[in-house]
């Protein structure tokens, strides 16, 4: 199978191509770049079934934001700067904080990936319940988090998950020795 068929070799890509810009600390970071890498994560909520629904809806809506938002603002620095000029940066529908909603989005990814490769077994109900506690569950009442609980006994398996990704379980399991391994 060809790179191009997997979303996260993709993911993996374009996220390094940030790394080495924030690292270079000679440029900002483009607000195109940035969410053309955010819109390549908006797949992986939508494997993972009605449990993270409302998450990728509110994803992609602020992925979508700072899309839009690169058409007249250049870099993340420069809108953050602007929103802070006009005091909007905790406004709803703000720049600021759809890049805050993003940030969150990214965040419960990352961790939920990580509790896979930490796992033993097939389920995603715990590392997804761990990732969400971690990342969402703080800024969401009572009803919300209740209905999210619900929804991860709708989670597919770590294997429909890989699948899904077009990745294959012993490709997963090969990287995740090496990643234990430090190599």
């Amino acid at each position: 199978m060809a790179d191009g068929d997997k979303p996260l070799r993709k993911i993996s890509e374009a996220f390094k191509e940030l790394e080495s810009k924030v690292n270079s600390q000679t440029q900002d970071v483009e607000i195109a770049n940035f969410s053309h890498a955010c819109s390549l994560v908006s797949p992986l909520f939508g494997c993972l079934g009605i449990a993270f629904k409302f998450a990728e809806m509110d994803y992609v809506s602020k992925v979508e934001d700072l899309c839009e938002a690169s058409k007249s603002i250049v870099s993340l620095q420069i809108m953050l700067d602007r929103d802070i000029q006009q005091n909007s940066v905790k406004k709803a529908g703000s720049h600021s904080r759809n890049l805050l909603r993003v940030k969150r989005g990214l965040d419960m990814v990352r961790v939920l990936f990580e509790q896979i490769l930490a796992m033993e077994g097939n389920s995603l109900k715990g590392p997804a319940s761990t990732a969400y506690a971690q990342v969402f569950a703080p800024h969401h009442g009572w009803a919300i988090r209740k209905a999210v609980a619900a929804g991860m006994y709708a989670l597919p398996t770590k294997a429909q998950l890989l699948k899904k990704l077009n990745e294959d379980e012993y490709r997963y399991t090969k990287w995740r020795r090496s990643t234990a391994s430090g190599c």
